[in-house]
């Protein structure tokens, strides 16, 4: 029941639902839909009455990299997961040099699988002012789908 805990107790507030189960995805711009002709669809029986699943999952849907050592260079790996039964492609908006963000991925299809995109950072202090030793890094990296736009924020600390 969702009037009361896992221990039986009833609840104190209210539970909130995952974005997944809401029906919409968090960080997500939607596309236009156009119709392509050309697409790989597949239309089997089993899938004809199935709920069509589609788009992409990040895994984690953002990434904090805590405190970066300056003049360092640092990397960690986002999974970019097709979760539908069509094959579909990506591309990836580069982030502007100044942020010292930069993505490594293999282009092509997506079928069903996953893609690894590795996100690079080189820890480096902008500007003249003094902000206390501690300068913050912060971008949305965009990842341009067939069906929609999704956002990757990636914030840093950069000592």
């Amino acid at each position: 029941s969702l009037l009361a805990n896992a221990t039986g107790q009833p609840r104190k507030g209210k539970i909130k639902l995952p974005s997944s189960l809401q029906g919409r995805k968090p960080n997500s711009i939607p596309n236009r839909m156009i119709e392509d002709p050309v697409a790989g669809k597949v239309n089997t029986s089993s899938l004809a009455t199935r709920q069509h699943f589609s788009g992409f999952h990040l895994i984690p849907p953002r990434m904090n990299l805590g405190v970066l050592k300056e003049g360092c260079t640092y990397a960690a790996t986002v999974i970019l997961k097709n979760a539908g039964v069509n094959f579909s492609r990506f591309r990836v908006k580069q982030p502007p040099p100044h942020t010292g963000l930069r993505v490594m991925y293999t282009p092509g299809p997506v079928a069903g699988l996953q893609v690894e995109l590795e996100i690079e950072i080189f820890a480096m202090i902008l500007g003249g002012e003094d902000t206390g030793g501690l300068e913050e890094v912060s971008h949305d990296i965009e990842i341009l789908t067939e069906t929609e736009t999704l956002l990757l924020p990636v914030r840093a600390n950069i000592l």
